[in-house]
């Protein structure tokens, strides 16, 4: 076994503090929020959350955070995932598996669509309007 030099933990670090970057909200505007309660992580929340970091990455978003949170009250439907993008509404989405993850990014991050075959709950603030 080699012994790790200094160089390669300084390149581990940096790695790792840009991994950590993307779960840091402050001064981003779009937000994804995966419930990572027992009932999310047993139905499959962990791949969701990397698929998420995948496809932020591979789109070069800078301005997306991705976090997670407890349970979100719709164990039925785990995984769940509450996406904030300014100028639309919050948007509660279900059954997220790696591949519908990877939609949301592109549909709803990128093209500003909502990917309405998972939507399961949808904030009334902007039915009230």
């Amino acid at each position: 076994m080699s012994k790790i030099t200094l160089e390669d933990l300084k390149k581990l670090r940096e790695q790792k503090k840009k991994e950590l970057s993307k779960r840091d909200s402050e001064g981003k505007t779009t937000q994804i929020i995966i419930g990572m309660g027992t009932c999310g992580i047993a139905a499959g929340a962990k791949d969701s959350f990397d698929a998420f970091l995948d496809e932020v990455d591979k789109n070069n978003l800078t301005d997306v955070s991705i976090t997670q949170t407890g349970c979100m009250g719709l164990c039925y439907a785990e995984p769940t995932v509450e996406v904030i993008v300014p100028d639309m509404p919050a948007i509660v989405y279900g059954n997220v598996k790696a591949d519908i993850a990877k939609r949301i990014v592109n549909e709803h991050v990128v093209g500003k669509a909502l990917v309405n075959d998972h939507i399961f709950d949808k904030p009334a603030a902007d039915i009230l309007k």
